[in-house]
């Protein structure tokens, strides 16, 4: 059986190519599609790989403006010919699941949300103070016919399984089609329990609007207490022009430094609405609770009073209240590292290999 996978693009090591990277262990052989690869960002798993590039791969400033190519994601993602494969594997949070596979291949799309642009979070990203005016112009034409297109081409997936139920229930409500969940990976091995802290509060985010990262320097603007932010994106520049001096941006960190980061905060701030969030995790794993928004994937893997706390609304006042409140908790590190573990990378590469080998079977079986 020839294998294939299919994933967005590889600008960078976050948590969807932390999943490609397992995948890429369950399937050596199988070559990776990707609408562009900024060589070298990516881990030396995925790099030792195959890897065929769309044309987005040779448009001015990709390396750092991919994004403004939106429009052009589903013309290049067509390109790919990918007749001669029996099983595509696509990792996917924009166009990646709406690959062409031939008619008697299997799809199974690993969905990391549908396209949260153009769906549930398109004001956060061409809102108004979110983009420019000749943006956000653009956006109310190519918008329609994005999510047109969305909808029409989901129907080449075979199999859809959500990294969490909030995904899946996305994915019935855009694509009216069901899906299986299994959660991300956590290399848990990576952060060892800490006990101690150094007095900061940390987050580790892409600097982009949905994370709310500017709520987060808002809120110790005000209350004055040590803010560490390790990231990059951009919105870099605006969140520094805003922040005090007692908030420090650090940049891109390597996973040895994000390691020492969590062993000295106090706790994780997690003040955007994700769709999972391996991060949360990662802080769990070193014995760090959170303080999450009470939405999305953070409902699946914060316990509230036991290894973090939530705050309701995405207002200063109630994110505030949120790192006061946890301040008055004593939280058993062991207990939240424990809880981390039940998330770990081993659980996934097992689960993940369980349900490939299953649906293979069970096509082979319906032929």
């Amino acid at each position: 059986m020839k294998i294939a996978l299919v994933h967005d693009w590889l600008t960078g090591m976050r948590g969807g190519e932390k999943c490609l990277e397992v995948l890429c262990e369950l399937f050596p052989e199988a070559p990776i599609y990707t609408l562009l690869h900024n060589k070298g960002t990516m881990s030396s798993v995925i790099e030792s790989k195959k890897i065929f590039t769309s044309f987005i791969n040779n448009l001015p400033s990709k390396q750092k403006h991919y994004r403004k190519y939106l429009p052009l994601f589903p013309f290049a993602i067509a390109q790919f010919d990918l007749s001669e494969y029996d099983l595509v594997i696509s990792t996917s949070h924009a166009v990646a699941k709406n690959v062409r596979v031939r008619n008697d291949a299997i799809h199974i799309c690993y969905c990391f949300t549908p396209m949260r642009y153009i769906w549930d979070m398109y004001e956060q990203y061409f809102g108004k103070g979110k983009a420019g005016f000749a943006t956000r112009i653009a956006m109310m034409f190519i918008a329609p016919i994005l999510r047109w297109w969305d909808v029409r081409t989901s129907s080449r997936v075979t199999y859809f399984i959500g990294i969490s139920e909030e995904v899946r229930s996305r994915i019935k409500k855009h694509y009216n089609r069901s899906a299986d969940m299994i959660y991300p990976p956590v290399d848990t091995e990576q952060f060892q329990l800490s006990t101690t802290s150094e007095d900061f509060y940390l987050i580790v985010s892409a600097l982009v609007p949905y994370k709310r990262v500017d709520l987060a320097v808002n809120v110790f603007n005000a209350n004055k207490k040590k803010l560490i932010i390790a990231g990059t994106g951009p919105e870099s520049e605006k969140l520094k022009s805003l922040a005090k001096p007692n908030i420090t941006f650090l940049g891109w960190q390597s996973d040895k430094e994000l390691a020492q980061l969590y062993a000295q905060c106090t706790a994780l701030i997690f003040p955007g609405e994700e769709d999972f969030g391996i991060v949360p995790l990662e802080a769990q794993a070193s014995g760090k609770p959170v303080v999450a928004f009470s939405k999305g994937g953070a409902l699946e893997t914060i316990v509230d009073g036991k290894t973090g706390v939530f705050f309701s609304e995405q207002t200063v006042q109630s994110l505030q209240q949120a790192v006061e409140r946890l301040s008055l908790i004593k939280f058993n590190s062991n207990d939240i590292r424990q809880h981390a573990l039940g998330f770990s990378r081993s659980i996934f590469k097992q689960k993940m290999k369980d349900y490939f080998e299953g649906k293979v079977r069970q096509h082979i079986h319906k032929q």
